[in-house]
């Protein structure tokens, strides 16, 4: 099937994908642009799932002071290569990532990042809640696990919703940009202050 260039070009400005990947996509979609865009997502899936265990030890630290100076972030995300860290897909990541941290206020990276005493303590407030609640016993440990998933999505900062588009998480958008790289990527440390905070 032939694809129209247009199609191409309005897809390559959805996703960020490169043309061949577009054509592609749209090829095995039969020219279906929604079709071309989950051929895309699991291709980036694909590709980042092999690059997991890939040491990433290049990258950028990167500074963002946002709202006047009131509040500032600083995040490190690594790279396999230099080539890939000076890239505009990296680049533009690492902006998301600071603005990210900026306006949702995360406290780990991910949920195996969180420290026990206070998932041990946010535990305790969930199961002191579900004693009201006349429910068999586990019934309430798995109402208790649903609470804890949820709470994730807020404090780590892969699991939120991406700021400009909440029907994705922001290890999504780092999928996407792994595939569209070939690199496999880690956001390593971040550290986020805000004017005023903890006075």
């Amino acid at each position: 099937m032939a694809i129209d260039s247009k199609l191409v070009k309005e897809l390559r400005e959805m996703t960020g994908a490169g043309i061949l990947d577009c054509k592609n996509a749209l090829e095995a979609s039969n020219g279906d642009i929604d079709g071309a865009v989950e051929h895309l997502r699991k291709r980036n899936a694909a590709v980042a799932a092999k690059k997991i265990n890939r040491e990433a030890k290049d990258g950028k630290v990167a500074a963002y002071i946002h709202g006047d100076g009131r509040i500032g972030v600083l995040v490190e995300i690594n790279s396999e290569t230099d080539f890939v860290a000076r890239s505009d897909d990296f680049q533009s990541f690492v902006k998301e990532v600071c603005l990210q941290i900026a306006s949702m206020n995360p406290k780990w990276i991910k949920p195996r990042h969180s420290r026990r005493r206070e998932m041990a303590k946010q535990k305790e407030l969930f199961l002191a809640q579900m004693a009201e609640i006349n429910k068999p016993e586990e019934v309430k440990v798995k109402i208790v696990e649903g609470k804890l998933a949820k709470w994730f999505t807020e404090v780590c900062l892969l699991e939120q919703p991406y700021i400009r588009d909440d029907s994705k998480k922001v290890k999504d958008i780092m999928t996407e940009v792994v595939g569209r790289c070939g690199e496999n990527m880690r956001v390593r440390r971040f550290a986020r202050y805000e004017l005023g905070e903890g006075l």
